[in-house]
């Protein structure tokens, strides 16, 4: 078996938050229009861990962990003509979009503030710092254990 991959997932938390997530266990990561994060998607294995990250708020940051629970699919959100999502230039026959399940594994001890991660010199790298605005990004195992490792403990006041 190979070693697991990570990513991190942003959603507002008022269109869907890590506490819905951990109330419902489980959601498909339906709604991505973005070629760049949905490749990330179709890379993704059962077992994965990824970051869930509340973003469009305040403080935005990474608050919780999730697994992919299902590999990727085609979205249904793409043939709903009643889903913001609808997508009239796929097809069942050819569909454009695909989406993972993930579920639920834990909340942070604490929220790693998008602020607290541009700050820290071991994560200018992370695509979340380059390319902010892409919804699935991949996380690498380094990035990964410093934030876990910095979520554990207190914040930094300075």
């Amino acid at each position: 078996m190979s070693e697991a991959k990570y990513y991190l997932f942003k959603s507002e938390p008022s269109s869907y938050s890590i506490d819905d997530l951990k109330r419902e266990r489980r959601t498909e990561w339906s709604g991505v229009r973005n070629f760049q994060a949905r490749n990330v998607m179709l890379a993704m294995h059962v077992g994965d861990l990824g970051f869930f990250y509340h973003s469009s708020t305040t403080p935005a940051g990474i608050v919780g962990i999730c697994r992919v629970s299902a590999e990727a699919h085609p979205d249904g959100t793409q043939f709903d003509a009643a889903s913001p999502y609808y997508d009239p230039a796929s097809s069942p026959q050819a569909p454009r979009w695909k989406c993972v399940e993930v579920e639920f594994v834990e909340r942070l001890p604490r929220i790693v503030t998008l602020e607290e991660v541009k700050a820290d010199p071991a994560l200018t790298s992370m695509v979340l710092v380059q390319r902010s605005r892409l919804s699935v990004q991949p996380v690498t195992p380094a990035q990964w254990r410093h934030i876990v490792a910095l979520a554990r403990k207190a914040p930094a006041h300075g």
